[in-house]
């Protein structure tokens, strides 16, 4: 068997140990690999011709991923899950005993168990690649730092940082990482190798010597038995209102933390091991890694498809909001110009706007210079004129979503592109074949279906028609990869698969506020289910109208199956389009929301009348539908399996992640259960609510899961 790690020694006693995990792209701790530095240490620990010893990698990206997410996933004892973190933190305290000084040399991502192990280094330098990212992303498993992260970075980087970089999860670049202390260095790419080496010799037997935080907040908050508590006490209220109480990690977190500025670092190992033994086995961490490997096997779509040149020359038809959110993040993630084309003066200036808007927002909260955006600003590129369109590889359509616009926009393009110049719709609901009826070379017609807010929603759906060839669906999943978003490719038909399945939820929160619910009595079903926002509440933040028109063009593709209360056209057609005006079925004052509007009802000529509703039973009547029609989704293979549309669920509606989505949530409560209650409410609200034949086979099997894996 190949070793991972590969140890080299010069005559000036600089050692290097090189980490290249045989077989895999990524350098992970698996078992193997722990095993093996084990015993590396065994032996390094009795050098005494060694110097000072560099920690590198021989993946040209990563540094080192962290730990094997699968072996996390496969633990169901609690006690394996402690000993798991507890052997952990032996083996990065063996190597941050080691008798001579460790550099951690960083050249490319270093997440998780990497982190911990650098955090346990002498040194760490990290290079000034701007897509290297540092961080312990653990809490977005369920889970927390568990090799000493809790208790190391504290140390090193301080209370305030440590708790803003361990609670959110979200990894950082080398830049903010010298900054913040947790890197002594920020050195060149060009020159990285050369400078490592510098450092270690000029540092060779010389320990540590960092100076400790100055000034006021330091001496008030970081040093501070008073400052800490109140630090800590912060995070926790914050953390408690950020979670409503559904993801247990992040406090336990703190708890870590605080455990370990208290009473030492053995008390804070000790508290770290038992904190990961509850969280690993906890059904928030298994719904949430689950979601981590779907996200992982997203990664891959179009693997063995041969794929395009690059995207060099994009181009959006259409400008306005979504027009300017698709171009501002062209430029910014992709850093490629892009000819922004609208036939309206007033459209191509409401994208500039929006597209700047989002720019400067970046600026405000120091996530980008100034100088920075002006040039990211400058790449977009308007224009009234079709001239230039020629030279471009890629071209994304968000004009009006009406059938004949987009058919002519098509049938032009098509004329005017190169034959391999991939044409997309970012349509929402209308067919991709319809759509790219009459324009020649149907292969490179495909649907990219961005959601709204393009700069925050994740999620894009890779929209295949009859004759969308498998490369074409290949590039936009890779291009959409690029631009930092999830694909999933999905089948094309009504809705295709998010809209289609969000339909069926928001049509029966209509039929319940037919029935006489209140507004906040909907809404907070769902919020209290996990929703980030309730569907009335949505219906609002998409726009009256466009809900409306949704809903008109999906009723007529499921008839009796989607009906819709005779009101549902009414809001528009007073004006009411939700945010955008400023009144919808909520009250708005500019996008801070002020509570429903009383008048809502009598417009709609209803009575509300109901109070102190089952709020549980209110979401499980909203989400059965959704359940319902995701049978039929898998069984017509609108989506290729429950994970993937498990993924687009989560992130194209912010489906609870906790719950791993919904075909994770339906195989929980058992499809046989869902079932026999949907038969209920068929007889007892309406048949619109009978299973399909679709979900009793399904349950037949043992659910989503059980028959996807069967097949």
């Amino acid at each position: 068997m190949s070793e991972a790690f590969r140890l080299e020694r010069g005559e000036d006693g600089l050692a290097t140990l090189t980490f290249d995990l045989p077989d895999r792209k990524a350098n992970i701790f698996t078992r193997s690999a722990l095993a093996e530095l084990e015993a590396r240490l065994t032996t390094l620990a009795a050098r005494t011709d060694i110097a000072c010893l560099v920690l590198t990698s021989a993946k040209p990206d990563i540094f080192i991923a962290g730990a094997d997410v699968d072996e996390i996933a496969d633990v169901t004892d609690p006690v394996e899950a402690e000993a798991g973190s507890r052997y952990g933190h032996r083996l990065f305290s063996a190597w941050e005993a080691l008798p001579f000084p460790t550099v951690a040399a960083i050249r490319g991502t270093c997440l998780g168990g990497g982190t911990e192990l650098a955090l346990a280094s002498t040194w760490i330098l990290v290079s000034d690649r701007t897509d290297l990212r540092i961080g312990l992303p653990e809490i977005q498993l369920g889970i927390l730092p568990g090799w000493g992260g809790c208790v190391r970075l504290p140390r090193r980087v301080g209370l305030l940082a440590a708790l803003d970089l361990i609670l959110p999860g979200r990894p950082i670049s080398g830049a903010h990482a010298a900054r913040i202390g947790l890197a002594d260095a920020l050195l060149p790419d060009a020159d990285f190798d050369r400078r490592v080496r510098a450092f270690a010799l000029a540092n060779s037997g010389r320990p540590a010597r960092r100076p400790r935080k100055s000034g006021p907040r330091a001496l008030l908050l970081e040093r501070n038995p008073l400052g800490r508590r109140f630090v800590l006490a912060q995070a926790r209220k914050k953390t408690r209102i950020a979670t409503k109480g559904r993801y247990p990690a992040p406090l336990r977190a703190i708890e870590v933390i605080a455990t370990g500025l208290a009473r030492g670092a053995v008390a804070g190992f000790d508290a770290e091991a038992r904190a990961i033994g509850e969280l690993a086995t906890s059904p928030q961490a298994k719904g949430l890694i689950y979601l981590f490997r779907q996200m992982e096997a997203a990664k891959r779509v179009g693997e063995g498809a041969t794929l395009p040149a690059p995207v060099r020359r994009p181009a959006v038809i259409g400008a306005g909001i979504m027009g300017g959110g698709i171009a501002q993040l062209v430029a910014d993630k992709a850093g490629l110009p892009i000819r922004v084309k609208d036939i309206q003066a007033a459209a191509l200036a409401t994208a500039l706007g929006h597209a700047a808007g989002l720019f400067e927002r970046r600026v405000r909260r120091r996530r980008l210079k100034p100088a920075e955006k002006r040039r990211k600003m400058a790449l977009l590129q308007p224009t009234l004129e079709d001239a230039g369109l020629e030279s471009c590889d890629f071209v994304i359509e968000a004009v009006v979503e009406n059938l004949a616009v987009k058919q002519k926009v098509f049938a032009d393009l098509a004329r005017r592109v190169p034959e391999r110049t991939i044409l997309a719709s970012n349509t929402s609901s209308l067919s991709i074949d319809a759509i790219g009826q009459l324009a020649a070379g149907r292969e490179r017609v495909v649907g990219m279906h961005f959601f709204n807010p393009v700069d925050r929603m994740p999620l894009v759906e890779v929209v295949v028609g009859r004759q969308t060839g498998r490369e074409t669906a290949a590039a936009v999943a890779a291009f959409a990869r690029r631009l930092g978003k999830t694909p999933v490719v999905v089948r094309d038909g009504p809705g295709f698969l998010v809209n289609r399945l969000l339909a069926f939820y928001s049509a029966e929160a209509m039929w319940l506020l037919d029935e006489g619910l209140r507004v906040e009595d909907v809404d907070r079903a769902m919020l209290d289910f996990g929703m980030p926002m309730g569907p009335l509440r949505l219906a609002d933040e998409v726009g009256l109208d466009v809900s409306a028109k949704v809903g008109q063009i999906l009723h007529g593709a499921f008839g009796d199956r989607l009906p819709f209360p005779a009101w549902i056209d009414r809001l528009a057609g007073t004006g009411r389009l939700g945010v955008k005006s400023g009144l919808g079925i909520y009250r708005y004052d500019g996008r801070r929301e002020r509570g429903p509007d009383p008048g809502i009802y009598s417009l709609l000529g209803l009575s509300p009348r109901r109070t102190a509703p089952d709020l549980a039973a209110l979401a499980e009547r909203m989400v059965l539908p959704m359940v319902n029609e995701a049978a039929r989704c898998l069984e017509e293979g609108v989506v290729g399996s429950p994970g993937e549309l498990d993924l687009a669920m989560v992130f194209g509606t912010g489906f609870p992640p906790f719950h791993g989505g919904l075909c994770r949530w339906a195989d929980g409560q058992g499809l046989a259960v869902l079932a026999a209650r949907l038969e209920s409410l068929a007889g007892s609200v309406g048949p619109r609510f009978a299973p399909s034949e679709a979900l009793l086979r399904f349950a037949e099997q043992g659910g989503f899961a059980a028959a996807s894996l069967a097949r």
